[in-house]
């Protein structure tokens, strides 16, 4: 049985980013919002509280019955689960005299205490709170305090009940890695054996035990995630996995035939769908982004749905639903809050009748990664951008016409063959090209034109929930600009896209 950590989610920007810290120690863990608890099991190793938007003095604020994990389990509270945690105990929270956001610096560190182990006095944390544990109960020891936090942690009297008012989580808190290691190795006994390698063995073996002999269709896209679930589907069931591959004529040029000539090697069952026709051209005339999107989900779905038909007694849905699409998708806001319709989760249709395997469910995307290169996976499929499930289809604004897929096509190829050639495109978390419903007047020659306008989108991030923009040396901007004007027929401006996540989102539609 595996052990984990559960993550209480009080709303926290940074709750997954806890669940990051705590693997990146090999130890496996799971986010559930506060409205969402699971049943204790006897895997539990320890659980976490998150911080939160909200003041535990509201009336609306997050309320959990603390009996479930209180004194039963290690416990780690982290800034308003330490607050929630203090006010339910007798003690006292009240707002601060200013808003403690930012570095600070430990003065006080109790270094004998377990949770503070190898931490010094001056060591930087970071604050984001704007309330202010007061009093504590006498059987609550102070443990650490900032110039202007006294109680910046402390710990609960003959219990494994540890709290804080900093985020261990983000890497401005320099110890932040040693304070979460002394609680889940020293104090919850955690192993640190959650690793790619166990992953696969556990997950092949598990594939094998739900599966069996039966026949298992898996949608391949060419990106990292659909890859790799079919090389683990396949390791664990071989020819009873069928892969189909639907080019909706929204893919970046000659990816279809790309694709399928890289997966000769892999020894999968795998067939190529061309579909282009019937997207396009119920596409057409449609300019609203997310009538956009469902056509193209349904539209998928048919054809999917035909071509599984063809493949006798099949029993399974594979898909490559990762874990933030599973976090998302049981929010503290709800699924209507966060999930796009292009996502997988919840799109099965009832018709299909199939009974679906996840088998990246639990894993973030650069443990995706980690697996795919304990699978054998070669580099250029590893290191992939994410790409949309709509494809082309929302980064062109507006109607979508096979005109503007082709000369999207070619600006985008010309994109990234630049990043490649100047060795930056594996450092872009994800770049694409987009198409802008607006024409502008040019100059080419010695004529006046009136042409389209390209926007280059390139983003650094870890998961894609929040990224920078890329600052991308002037000299390949201008190479890239000058190209794609004078190589694309109906192009005569190109602008790059500077806007970062939030506010922004890293597609445009």
């Amino acid at each position: 049985m595996q052990e984990k950590i559960i993550i209480v989610d009080f709303g926290s920007q940074f709750t997954q980013l806890i669940a990051r810290r705590v693997r990146e120690l090999n130890i496996y863990c799971e986010i559930y919002p506060y409205n969402n608890l699971p049943e204790v099991t006897p895997d539990v190793k320890g659980v976490i509280f998150s911080g939160s938007p909200y003041s535990v003095r509201q009336e609306d604020a997050p309320q959990i019955d603390l009996s479930k994990y209180h004194l039963k389990y290690p416990l780690l509270a982290v800034c308003y689960g330490a607050q929630y945690i203090a006010q339910h105990s007798g003690g006292s929270v009240q707002p601060s005299s200013t808003r403690e956001y930012g570095r600070a610096n430990l003065n006080f560190v109790n270094q004998e205490n377990k949770l503070f182990r190898g931490i010094n006095i001056g060591s930087q944390v970071w604050m984001s709170h704007g309330d202010t544990i007061t009093d504590i109960p006498e059987n609550f020891d102070l443990i650490a305090s900032t110039d202007s936090v006294r109680v910046a942690a402390y710990h609960i009297k003959d219990s494994d009940t540890y709290a804080i008012q900093f985020h261990p989580e983000v890497t401005h808190s320099i110890d932040g890695k040693i304070l979460l290691e002394n609680f889940l190795v020293d104090i919850c006994g955690c192993s640190q054996d959650w690793t790619s390698a166990a992953f696969v063995e556990t997950t092949i073996a598990d594939i094998k035990a739900t599966v069996g002999n039966d026949k298992v269709v898996l949608a391949l896209s060419g990106g990292v995630d659909s890859s790799v679930a079919a090389v683990l589907l396949h390791k664990a069931i071989g020819t009873n996995l069928h892969c189909i591959f639907v080019d909706n004529g929204l893919l970046r040029k000659n990816e279809y035939e790309s694709v399928l000539e890289q997966y000769k090697d892999f020894g999968l069952n795998i067939k190529g769908v061309d579909a282009k026709d019937k997207f396009l051209g119920q596409l057409a005339g449609v300019e609203d982004p997310e009538t956009k999107r469902k056509i193209i989900g349904r539209v998928f779905i048919e054809v999917f749905d035909e071509e599984s038909h063809l493949i006798q007694d099949v029993k399974w849905l594979a898909q490559g639903t990762i874990y933030p699409d599973i976090i998302e998708s049981v929010s503290v806001k709800g699924p209507s809050a966060t999930i796009k319709s292009h996502h997988n989760v919840g799109g099965l249709p009832d018709f299909m009748k199939l009974k679906v395997v996840e088998p990246l469910k639990t894993l973030f995307k650069d443990e995706v990664r980690r697996v795919g290169t304990a699978l054998g996976l070669e580099s250029f499929i590893l290191g992939r951008h994410p790409f949309p499930g709509p494809g082309l289809g929302i980064r062109i604004i507006g109607e979508v016409t096979p005109e503007k897929v082709a000369i999207l096509q070619d600006a985008d190829k010309i994109y990234i063959d630049n990043l490649k050639e100047a060795g930056l495109y594996d450092k872009v978390w994800q770049a694409g090209a987009i198409f802008l419903p607006v024409r502008s007047v040019g100059v080419m020659g010695d004529e006046r034109t009136y042409e389209n306008v390209i926007a280059l989108r390139a983003v650094e991030s870890l998961d894609g929930m929040t990224a920078d923009w890329c600052h991308l040396p002037y000299p390949v901007l201008a190479k890239i600009s000058n190209e794609i004007i004078n190589k694309v027929k109906g192009i005569n401006r190109v602008v790059y896209d500077i806007s970062s996540k939030p506010p922004a989102t890293i597609e445009w539609e």
